[in-house]
């Protein structure tokens, strides 16, 4: 893709007033984000940051809260630590939780990966029907299968983008304005979507949300829904040549949602192993911290104070923080793929969200 197409995407995503240069009706914004009308912050949060990053800012997040709530509104925290066992009920409590939601998290794992294992007879007919895909996929666009998934994803956009530009050729010449409009519109809208989905697909790594994320972008369903609109709506007007582009616009439509199902899928089963390896990962330092907090530190424990908080507040906010990531970490991956679910809970052209409706 050149710089001047790129730059034309970006000028699109960026300026909010895009839509208002083409109709209501038919055409689209190019992002989720753009549909959804949601802010950037929010979809960083939640979908497109490091899971790991939200975490730790999460964690900040509770650290500093901590730390402001013991000097500002808990003035008797050291007066009650020295008097009552304050800290050994508050870290008792976080061993327990970390241990359970650690159980839980395994737990899930291996139904995650117990779907994976079955008989040879269940093993050869999914190898069956992949194989089948594959070849019906490798039909449409005229060229061996790729491999790797973000290639396989953005060969069908870009195997629809085609189809579009030839559909719109084929009625370049009509008399009938309104068909001309219309499929004018609803070309470029495709064609302007495909790019974007296809340059954002591009070199990525499977294992990553950016996959998924152009899948997201690229609305099949609802340009399925034009498809069947325009072949409905001017049956007698359209050659029969347009009629067959239609088609083969439409099946490679309604390849790519199967194959994003797919895709997804395999996503979220990477995504929940994920979660299982970094949770075991941060629950033996939460435990040590939780632990060591438990036995060794006291009302006298840490006198003193930096920058005029005193050391123990410091040192409890920072534990608590501590202890509380792995709960975090699952925060933010279930956050993510509850969000994903939600927005891909219909395959084919149906319509849930307002934004579109």
């Amino acid at each position: 893709m050149s710089d001047d197409t790129s730059d034309n995407i970006d000028t699109q995503e960026e300026d909010p007033n895009f839509n208002l240069t083409v109709g209501e009706d038919i055409s689209t914004a190019n992002t989720m984000r753009q549909r959804s009308g949601e802010t950037k912050i929010k979809m960083w949060v939640v979908l497109e940051g490091s899971r790991l990053v939200v975490t730790g800012l999460l964690a900040m997040l509770i650290f500093s809260v901590f730390v402001f709530g013991g000097t500002q509104f808990y003035r008797h925290f050291l007066t009650d630590v020295q008097n009552q066992d304050t800290l050994e009920t508050l870290f008792s409590t976080m061993i327990s939780a970390i241990i359970t939601g650690v159980t839980l998290v395994l737990t899930i794992t291996q139904i995650v990966i117990s779907q994976e294992n079955g008989p040879l007879g269940d093993q050869r007919r999914r190898m069956s029907d992949t194989m089948d895909f594959r070849e019906y996929t490798e039909e449409i666009i005229g060229s061996p299968t790729p491999a790797d998934p973000s290639a396989f994803l953005r060969a069908l956009v870009l195997q629809s983008k085609a189809y579009a530009e030839q559909l719109r050729k084929s009625v370049s010449g009509t008399d009938n304005d309104e068909l001309r409009e219309e499929v004018d519109e609803f070309t470029n809208s495709l064609i302007g979507n495909a790019d974007a989905a296809a340059d954002k697909l591009e070199g990525r790594t499977f294992g990553t949300y950016t996959v998924v994320s152009a899948a997201l972008d690229y609305n099949y369903a609802w340009k399925i829904f034009q498809v069947e609109r325009l072949a409905d709506d001017y049956v007698d007007t359209l050659s029969p040549e347009t009629m067959s582009i239609l088609d083969e616009l439409k099946t490679s439509l309604t390849m790519f949602g199967p194959a994003r199902e797919h895709i997804k899928t395999l996503y979220f089963e990477w995504e929940l192993i994920s979660l299982s390896q970094n949770i075991l990962y941060l629950s033996v330092p939460a435990l040590i911290v939780a632990g060591f907090t438990t036995t060794y530190l006291g009302g006298n424990a840490l006198p003193g104070g930096t920058l005029g908080v005193p050391n123990l507040i410091w040192w409890t906010s920072a534990a608590f923080a501590i202890t509380s990531m792995p709960f975090l970490l699952l925060i933010s991956y279930i956050a993510r793929i509850a969000t994903i679910a939600k927005r891909t809970l219909a395959i084919g052209p149906f319509i849930l969200r307002d934004s579109q409706r």
